[in-house]
Formats: structure tokens, C-alpha cells, sequence
């Protein structure tokens, strides 16, 4: 018998709702296989997804939105994880990427700790935005808003990814006058992997024209940011 819905069953899993006939008693042991086979196995898990978005990404995610998902973390619980990640780093180091930004009224240790509570948050707000801009442009590839948001999201965990990895730079770096080129250098780092995604991804198209769709789209997703960005601090009071 089924001891999540009751049902009477044979095999391994339930026919009702796909629990397994074994279970296994919670305790560290328990803990220990979840956090390895959940987060962190190779086969199936953050690393196997992390190994694709920098070896394949564009292929590996269009594989992915055609249904080969077994392997791979979810999109959204990746974005999160990661996200919540470098938020708590970048809390925890008391980093500052804001404190070179020169505008008057603009409270730049507000917006930095603000930045560093709710980067989960941002990072996820962000993703639609990027679809805005990539759904305008590669429309007429067969592929829906919502489809593009997944793709869009995956690339969100590559980038931060890349700032995980960069977490020791930016210690050594942080208060310095040179932590602006460093966040200059983080962006066209992320630029770059989107336009490597979107290459690959989009490989109906040829890749010069990939490329150069790609551009508009980032630019569309900049205006479209940078005008949400004022309405907020203007609202806020901020700016």
C-alpha cells in the first residue's frame, strides 16, 4: 500500500501518484543522499546543468524545452539557488559595486544593500524582460514567450555563475577604484555568453544573423530595463 495516498499497488512506484514503495528513514544519511543526488550529482543536478550552460548551453537547452529533462535541475529552483547563493556572499563580504556610481539625490548605500538582500528577486524580475526583447526579435523561430523565458532563465544561471566563481576578485577588489572595470568586465563577460547561448540555440538561423538579432534583443532588453529601473527610484523617492 501506497503510504502517500493509500492506494494498493505493485512494483516500485505507485500507479496513483509515482511515490516509491521504499522509504527510507530521515535522519543524516537521509540528508546527506538528498543534498548530493538533488543538488549536487553529476548525472542529474546543478552540476550536470552547470557542465552544459559552459560546454553546450544553447543546445543543451533546446534539447531541454524538447523534453530531454531527466538530467537537469530545474530552471527556476537553479536561478534561485545560485542567486541566493551570491546574495548571501555578497551580503556577507559587505561588497560594494555601487560605490562608484555618481548621481545626485542617489542614495548609493541604500541601493547596494537593497541590491544585496534582494538579488534573488532581481534576478528573477529580470528574466521576463529579457524574454521581451528576445520574443520580439526571434519571434518567427517557432518558439513561445514561455519558452523563451526558460531559455532566458538558464542564461540568468549561467551569468551568475560566473559571478560565483568571481566572488574572490570582487573581496580583493571591493572599495577600490578598481571595481568598476571589474563590473565593465562582468558585464561584457555576460554579454558574451549570451550571444554563445543564442548562436547555438537558435540554429535554424545562421549564425552572423543570430548574432546580430541577438544585439537588437539586448538592446531592447536595455531600454525596457533602464526605463523600469527610473519608475522604481522615482517612485521609491530615491532618485
Amino acid at each position: 500500500m501506497c503510504k502517500n495516498c493509500h492506494q494498493v499497488f505493485k512494483g516500485h512506484y505507485c500507479n496513483n501518484c509515482g511515490q516509491s514503495a521504499e522509504t527510507h528513514k530521515i535522519n543524516v544519511h537521509f540528508l546527506w543522499h538528498d543534498i548530493q543526488h538533488g543538488l549536487l550529482h553529476f548525472d542529474k543536478g546543478i552540476l550536470y546543468s552547470l557542465k552544459q550552460l559552459f560546454t553546450r548551453p544553447g543546445h543543451s537547452i533546446r534539447e531541454f524545452i524538447e523534453g530531454k529533462r531527466v538530467r537537469h535541475f530545474k530552471p527556476i529552483s537553479l536561478v534561485v539557488v545560485l542567486a541566493t547563493l551570491y546574495g548571501l556572499l555578497y551580503h556577507y563580504f559587505h561588497i560594494d559595486t555601487f560605490n562608484h556610481v555618481q548621481a545626485p539625490n542617489l542614495d548609493s548605500v541604500f541601493l547596494n544593500e537593497w541590491f544585496a538582500t534582494h538579488f534573488s528577486w532581481v534576478t528573477i524580475a529580470s528574466i521576463p524582460i529579457y524574454t521581451i526583447g528576445t520574443y520580439l526579435v526571434f519571434r518567427n523561430q517557432g518558439y513561445n514567450f514561455v519558452e523563451l523565458f526558460v531559455l532566458n532563465t538558464f542564461k540568468a544561471a549561467q551569468r551568475i555563475s560566473v559571478q560565483l566563481l568571481t566572488i574572490p576578485v570582487m573581496i580583493f577588489l571591493n572599495h577600490t577604484s578598481h571595481m568598476q572595470q571589474y563590473t565593465y568586465i562582468m558585464y561584457i563577460i555576460g554579454v558574451i555568453l549570451i550571444f554563445w547561448t543564442n548562436i547555438q540555440f537558435f540554429n535554424k538561423i545562421s549564425k552572423t544573423r543570430a548574432f546580430f538579432l541577438s544585439i537588437l534583443s539586448h538592446l531592447i532588453f536595455l531600454i525596457c530595463f533602464f526605463i523600469i529601473i527610473a519608475i522604481v527610484l522615482l517612485l521609491s523617492g530615491k532618485f
